[in-house]
């Protein structure tokens, strides 16, 4: 499955869409997959900044924990609070339901340091 062509990608299997300068971020499917079901997922609370390909939270699975992080910089404006007792959307639906966070972009330049889709799966090719 080709990954969403409106999203761009970090090298650490993140995404951001961005509608305006609100930027919503998760987890790509291929890391969904690699973590195996998701059961916890800890992210920075509402108003605390996020600094581009620095830590933003935790994604807990039954095989491991992995750090998360932000595809872009900005403060966080909103969590996906859901995932509290619903983790498992986070692999049924990493483009959807099981978004984390959202972030008022501080720089839209730093998207140019991201992958377009095609570029994110040509990369997923070389793993």
């Amino acid at each position: 499955m080709p990954s969403p062509a409106d999203l761009r990608y970090s090298r650490d299997h993140e995404w951001v869409k961005l509608n305006g300068h609100e930027a919503t971020i998760g987890i790509t499917d291929y890391a969904q997959h690699a973590l195996g079901d998701v059961v916890y997922v800890e992210v920075n609370a509402v108003g605390k900044p996020v600094v581009q390909f620095e830590v933003f939270g935790v994604v807990e699975s039954v095989k491991a924990a992995s750090d998360l992080f932000a595809p872009i910089s900005g403060k966080v404006t909103a969590v996906n609070e859901a995932l509290a007792d619903n983790p498992e959307w986070v692999n049924a639906a990493p483009y959807g339901e099981g978004w984390m966070i959202k972030v008022s972009a501080a720089n839209l330049a730093e998207l140019d340091k991201l992958m377009s889709a095609a570029d994110y799966d040509a990369y997923l090719t070389t793993l």
